[in-house]
């Protein structure tokens, strides 16, 4: 001991003491932990950005649209009509070469485009929509007698506004559009404006297209004061955000986006049709899939605002000969997918009635028939609600009657050379395991009239009697020869409930390259309850390639229930093995595959069937809670990834028992006699990639956790031993102590908020009758229970907490790094340009020396700063202001702390470099709504938005940005007032992980409320006060004298 004493000599101590010195004020310095956590964290985001741009993406198959269009504006829509008559401006569509006249004739339809949209987007809806009406429509009587007439289609002029950043710029459009919607319904008024039939009512209600950001400022017109009462009853969108705000940056979007949702709960929860102001209204979504990357199209989900009975969510990759995703644009042009949206809007249409459209139910089921695949189980069967209209007379010895139980296999229709029909014995009701009737052909059914190949009746036996063919059938179709006994049976023809499949055979690529779709019928046997056969009829006069396949099947053999969990089919996977006597459909149900954050591949065996088979394998991936199907054709390997459960999404709006999760439908040749291999694994790396959509913002507020426990270690150590450690070394630190716990932490919060979702909603105990009381749905569900930290209830995904927390912790090293290489770049620069000293002769900083202005003309910069603030420039504009000045004085302060090598300037320069770091992370925040500001003045709109001029959210930053930018240190604090400032940064760490991504627009102000305690403590020790500032202001020096005037 004594040995050892001696060598801890006074001069190794005091070296030691000067090592460790350098080592905290080292602004690069970096551990092995940091580099390791760093290099760590740019691999799993390169894994993610990889896996993004390469794996698990769907095949785009949009054709191109073209048209000839011509817009005529509408100069007198003025301000006489609206206050945004000099922003905005609004179009009438018309084609060329086909409508060019500019009077109104038909229904009126408005466009409303997206985020920095053009009204020249509508052209493609618009233009389909005259050419079907001129080409289809106005040669068909029974359609112009049902009320079909040309679509007007209208278009706004937002000048390119960014709506998505800006709640007040998306309460300001749907103000104009209701404007427009009493200027257009006017136009209809004005007999020298229209040319519509004089018999007709008066339109009352226009219908609305909106797309992106268009779609929620449709919504929200209906909450506005000058909405005209029933203006608006059919809005159908694309790719629309109707969930959450596309980001948080902005506080207005985010409260509007609240008001506007909640007013659509409140009216859907009515019990009453009198009391729900929304009781008309039909709300259609329609969103691209994985291929938009601009908004994730899990927010277009309609489950959390609207029951089934008043709209819907789809996919464009489930409406029937579209058949592919589509990314965010695309949807406005994509051809397949305009002729099924026009085709949708002439069905709902009704020109003989004032509103312009059908009622409600029947809009409601003209959108299911042309927007849905007919799969679903809401899809509405015509067959029980007809009447026979065709009498099938057939020989009394036919042999065509198939079997109980067995199927019907057609290899080549028209093998006869004459009509034929085959019968397919209906199951008796109450027939165990719930059968169902299934047929699939290469074949178009013929509907009644039709000379095709191929016609599928649901007949009863009907005891004729003489003479009463001709008034009970429409359609007498004989196929008893020169019989003298034959069987009459009354028939139904099913033609107007086949479902089109896309074609799999041998050649096929993808669903949406289909020539020849496939014709398919699926009835569950309660629905045939009152027939006694099938009939299918083959009409072929010669031998053809066309086949057909009908059968009977169990639901015990048609469908699968894979009941494994998550964590076991990421281990093993799921492999089944299908029998070889099988129905034709199948169906796998898988229902713990829920998560849109998971993709997996799906391998399917090939059948023993060398080329003798009549269709290759056809897969529908689908789910239930929104409709999303996709189709893969003639299918060995497919990906496999869904928009089920996401994070940040509210609960469903009419809360359901259980969920579905995933299903596999696969239609499959049962005449080729082999069984099928199926396999179905977890693609981890492909899973990646679908983080980066649903997580973006958290690459935004997760990283301030970070920022502000490194700035709490630096005020902690700082206190304590008068080093205020740079930004480096305190991430360093953090690292080995409280960046681990608190991760560990969250990740316990995170499991505990999954297992505390996972349980029961607790059921009202009100006492009063359900009448009474209301739709007790309001008042139980909560749609801000994920709203917080990951937004995820699926405790599985605990793992993304510390995964994020290492990836922001690598972002934060990156950017500490590259702001310092931007200080000392300007460092540099400034040397050569500016030789002067910034310290007095005593080599101190002194606010005389360090500060480039007076105080004088600081003050007067800093009143001037306020007032345009609170007058014409948005605080975010200061911000950015304050940014650059905080550069400048990094800048000065860097120079200042090389030259000479003092601690206290060093303790200066670390604390301005880790308050750049602060506000750099803070100003993602603030350049939208500054980019809406700039947007703004490019079009001469001056008028100021009153909530970005409050001086309180700015003034703060102002106070301490200045007061650095004089040289002035932040005083050590050794009483207990210095746990307000532990507190504050820790408050905000809490925040930014729990908070941080839903309410992102807040994180601006918590740190506004540290700048103001920073600048407080500033203030606390200068010897400031308003006799020196009017003494400053008059003129007159620090030491009383007079300062010579000019």
């Amino acid at each position: 001991m004594h040995l050892l004493a001696k060598d801890i000599t006074p001069d190794s101590m005091v070296e030691v003491q000067n090592h460790r010195r350098s080592r905290l004020r080292n602004p690069w310095a970096c551990s092995l932990v940091t580099l390791v956590t760093t290099c760590v964290a740019f691999g799993v985001l390169f894994v993610i950005g990889q896996s993004f741009m390469t794996r698990q993406l769907d095949p785009k198959g949009c054709d191109m649209s073209y048209m000839r269009p011509s817009f005529a504006r509408f100069s007198d829509f003025d301000t006489e009509h609206t206050r945004f008559a000099s922003k905005y401006s609004l179009y009438l569509y018309r084609e060329g070469g086909i409508d060019e006249d500019t009077r109104v004739k038909g229904v009126p339809v408005l466009f409303i485009p997206g985020n920095a949209g053009s009204y020249k987007q509508v052209r493609p809806l618009a233009a389909e929509a005259a050419y079907h009406y001129h080409n289809v429509l106005r040669h068909d009587e029974n359609a112009i007698r049902g009320g079909k007439r040309a679509l007007d289609f209208f278009s706004v002029d937002f000048n390119e506004d960014i709506t998505a950043f800006h709640g007040q710029t998306l309460l300001d459009q749907a103000e104009y559009l209701n404007d427009a919607i009493s200027f257009i319904l006017s136009l209809y008024h004005n007999p020298s404006r229209s040319i519509r039939d004089s018999d007709l009512p008066d339109p009352s209600s226009v219908i609305i297209v909106g797309h992106s950001m268009g779609g929620m400022v449709a919504r929200t017109m209906l909450t506005m004061p000058n909405y005209q009462s029933n203006s608006i009853n059919t809005i159908v969108t694309l790719s629309a955000p109707h969930t959450r705000p596309p980001v948080s940056f902005d506080g207005d979007i985010v409260k509007t986006y609240k008001q506007v949702n909640d007013y659509w709960r409140h009216a859907y929860s009515q019990t009453w049709a009198i009391d729900n102001p929304l009781w008309h209204v039909t709300l259609i979504s329609i969103a691209g899939g994985g291929l938009d990357n601009v908004l994730p199209s899990d927010y277009a989900s309609l489950a959390s605002l609207v029951p089934d009975t008043h709209g819907f969510t789809v996919f464009t990759s489930s409406i029937p000969n579209v058949w592919t995703g589509m990314d965010h644009l695309a949807i406005t042009w994509c051809d397949q997918f305009r002729k099924s949206v026009v085709r949708s809007l002439y069905d709902v249409i009704d020109v003989s009635r004032s509103t312009q459209t059908l009622p409600r139910a029947e809009r409601m089921r003209g959108f299911k028939k042309w927007l849905l695949t007919g799969l679903e189980d809401v899809a509405e069967k015509t067959l029980p609600h007809k009447e026979p209209k065709t009498l099938l007379t057939l020989e009394d010895n036919s042999n065509a009657i198939i079997s109980q139980g067995e199927r019907l296999s057609l290899r080549s229709l028209g093998q006869s050379r004459k009509p034929k029909a085959y019968l397919l014995p209906v199951p008796p009701q109450g027939a165990p395991e719930g059968r169902k009737f299934t047929l699939l052909s290469n074949q178009k059914l013929d509907s009644p009239g039709e000379n095709g190949k191929l016609e599928v009746l649901f007949c009863s036996v009907f005891p004729l009697q003489a003479g009463q063919s001709a008034t009970l059938f429409s359609m007498n179709m004989d196929l008893s020869g020169d019989s003298t006994g034959s069987t009459r049976l009354a028939c139904k023809n099913a033609a107007s409930d086949v479902i089109t499949l896309p074609e799999s055979t041998r050649e096929s690529t993808y669903p949406f390259n289909t020539k020849e779709p496939f014709s398919y019928l699926q009835y569950d046997l309660e629905e045939l309850a009152e027939h006694q056969f099938v009939a299918v009829v083959d009409k072929a006069t010669e031998r053809s390639s066309a086949w057909v396949i009908a059968e009977f099947s169990a639901g015990s053999e048609s469908v699968i229930r894979a009941n494994l969990g998550l964590r076991r089919l990421i281990t093993t996977g799921l492999h089944l093995k299908l029998p070889v006597r099988r129905p034709m459909v199948i169906d796998i149900k898988i229902p713990a595959l829920h998560s849109s954050l998971l993709a997996y591949k799906l391998k399917i065996g090939k059948q023993l069937c060398e080329n003798n088979d009549l269709f290759t394998p056809l897969l529908r991936q689908y789910i239930t809670e929104v409709y999303e199907s996709k189709f893969f054709v003639n299918v060995e390997e497919a990906n496999i990834n869904l928009h089920g459960v996401a994070p940040y999404m509210p609960p469903p709006f009419r809360a359901k028992m259980s969920s579905n999760g995933l299903s596999l439908q696969i239609w499959s040749d049962p005449t080729c006699e082999s069984t099928m291999q199926i396999s179905l694994k977890v693609d981890l790396i492909g899973s990646m990639g679908k983080l980066w959509m649903r997580y973006r913002t958290v690459f935004a507020a997760f990283p301030l956790l970070v920022v502000a426990l490194v700035l709490r270690k630096q005020f902690k150590v700082y206190d304590e031993t008068a080093i205020f450690m740079s930004f480096s070394e305190s991430l360093n630190q953090c690292l080995r102590s409280s960046l681990p716990v608190s991760f560990v932490a969250l990740t316990f919060f995170a499991m505990s908020l999954a297992s505390a979702g996972q349980e029961p909603p607790k059921q009202s105990g009100h006492w009063l009758p359900r009448s009474w009381s209301g739709n007790a749905t309001e008042s139980v569900i909560d749609y801000t229970k994920n709203d917080l930290l990951l937004g995820s209830q699926d405790a599985f995904f605990w793992f993304l907490v510390p995964l994020f927390g290492v990836i922001c912790v690598g972002i934060c090293v990156a950017v500490n790094y590259l702001a310092l290489g931007l200080t000392h770049t300007f460092t540099l620069a400034y040397s050569l340009f500016r030789s002067a000293s910034l310290r007095s002769e005593d080599g101190r900083r002194t606010p005389t020396t360090f500060a480039v202005t007076s105080t004088r003309q600081r003050v007067i910069t800093t009143g001037i700063l306020l007032l345009l603030v609170s007058t014409v420039i948005p605080y975010h504009f200061a911000y950015m202001v304050l940014c650059i000045v905080q550069i400048a004085t990094c800048t000065r302060a860097y120079k200042l702390a090389r030259e000479t090598r003092s601690d206290a300037n060093y303790n200066f320069y670390n604390y301005a470099h880790s308050i750049l770091v602060l506000m750099l992370w803070i100003l993602p925040i603030n350049i939208p709504v500054l980019v809406v500001w700039i947007r703004n003045l490019a079009v001469h709109w001056l008028t100021p938005f009153s909530s970005h001029h409050n001086i309180l959210s700015i003034m703060p930053f102002i106070l301490l940005i200045e007061t650095l930018s004089t040289g002035r240190m932040v005083p050590r604090i050794t009483t207990s007032i210095r746990y307000i400032t532990n507190i504050l940064l820790f408050g905000i760490a809490v925040y930014a992980a729990v908070y941080g991504v839903t309410f992102a627009y807040l994180l601006h102000h918590l740190a506004n409320i540290l700048c103001a305690w920073l600048a407080a403590l500033h203030f606390s020790t200068s010897s400031f006060s308003l006799t020196r500032l009017s003494r400053i202001l008059e003129g007159v020096g620090p030491e009383g004298h007079v300062k010579k005037r000019p």
